[in-house]
C-alpha cells in the first residue's frame, strides 16, 4: 500500500514533470523526479543501493504525453517496489512510450483542448463577458487534465506492470472520436453566435465574414500537417481574447 503522503507528493510532482525536459532524455528526468518519493520505500531508503539504482533507471530516456505520463509514474513505482527484474522494468518502460504518447495526443491536443476552446467561444456568442469566458475555458480544460492525471497515477499503481489493459479504457479508446464529434457540434453553434456578437447588426458584413470563415476553413484543410487542431484552437482563442479585451477597453472609457 502506497502511503498517502507519498502518493500526494508524487501527484504534485506530476505538475512539474516537464520542468527538466531536454532533447536528449525528453521526459526521462521528469519521470525519475515523480517516481522518487516512492523509491524511498525501497530497502535501505535514500542511502541504499536499491534506491540509487532504481532512480538512475527511471531517469533515462522517456517520451509520452505529459498528462498520461502519470500512468507510467504509477506503474513504474509499483514495479520498482515489487522488486521486478531491472531488465524487465526497462523493457516495460520502453513499451509504455508509444501508447502513452499517441493516445494522449489524440485525446488531449486534438480532442479536449479544441472542444474546451469552442465551448468558451460559444459562451461568448451567447453573451458571456471576457472574464466568464476565460474562466470557463480554464475551468473545463483543467478539470479534464486533472482528472486524467489522477486516474493515470491511480490505475498505474494498482495495475503495475499489468497496466496495458487499462489503456483499453473506453475513454482513451473512443474518447477522441466522441470529442471530435462534440467539437464539430459546438463549432457549428459557437461560430455563428460569436460572429453575430462580434460584428453586430449588418447582414452584408455578416455575410462577408461567413464567407471569409468558409474560405479559411477550406484553406486550413490544405495547410501542412503541423497545423493541428490544438494549434488552430489556441490561435482562435488568442485572437478572440485580444479582440474582447480591446472591445472591453473601448466600451469602458
Amino acid at each position: 500500500m502506497l502511503p498517502v503522503l507519498t502518493r500526494v507528493e508524487m501527484a504534485l510532482r506530476l505538475f512539474m514533470i516537464q520542468s527538466a525536459w531536454n532533447y536528449e532524455l525528453l521526459l526521462g528526468n521528469g519521470i525519475g523526479f515523480c517516481v522518487e518519493p516512492a523509491l524511498r520505500l525501497l530497502p535501505g531508503g535514500k542511502k541504499g543501493s536499491a534506491y540509487r539504482e532504481a532512480l538512475a533507471r527511471q531517469s533515462q530516456y522517456f517520451n509520452a504525453h505529459p498528462y498520461l505520463a502519470a500512468v507510467a509514474v504509477g506503474s513504474l513505482a509499483r514495479a520498482e517496489l515489487d522488486r521486478a527484474e531491472p531488465a524487465r522494468i526497462e523493457r516495460f518502460r520502453t513499451a509504455l512510450c508509444g501508447p502513452l504518447g499517441s493516445v494522449g495526443d489524440r485525446l488531449v491536443w486534438a480532442g479536449w483542448l479544441p472542444f474546451c476552446s469552442l465551448l468558451a467561444l460559444a459562451a461568448y456568442g451567447i453573451g458571456a463577458g471576457p472574464v466568464t469566458v476565460v474562466v470557463l475555458f480554464l475551468g473545463s480544460y483543467n478539470a479534464g487534465h486533472l482528472a486524467l492525471r489522477a486516474w493515470g497515477l491511480g490505475v498505474g499503481w494498482r495495475r503495475g506492470m499489468r497496466v496495458a489493459s487499462a489503456l483499453a479504457n473506453p475513454v482513451l479508446r473512443e474518447g477522441p472520436a466522441h470529442l471530435a464529434r462534440a467539437a464539430a457540434l459546438v463549432a457549428g453553434i459557437a461560430l455563428p453566435l460569436a460572429l453575430g456578437r462580434a460584428i453586430g447588426p449588418g447582414r452584408t458584413l455578416l455575410g462577408g465574414s461567413v464567407l471569409v470563415v468558409a474560405l479559411m476553413g477550406a484553406l486550413a484543410a490544405r495547410l501542412p500537417t503541423w497545423l493541428q487542431g490544438w494549434r488552430l484552437a489556441l490561435g482562435v482563442l488568442a485572437i478572440w481574447i485580444i479582440y474582447s479585451l480591446a472591445q472591453f477597453t473601448v466600451t469602458t472609457r
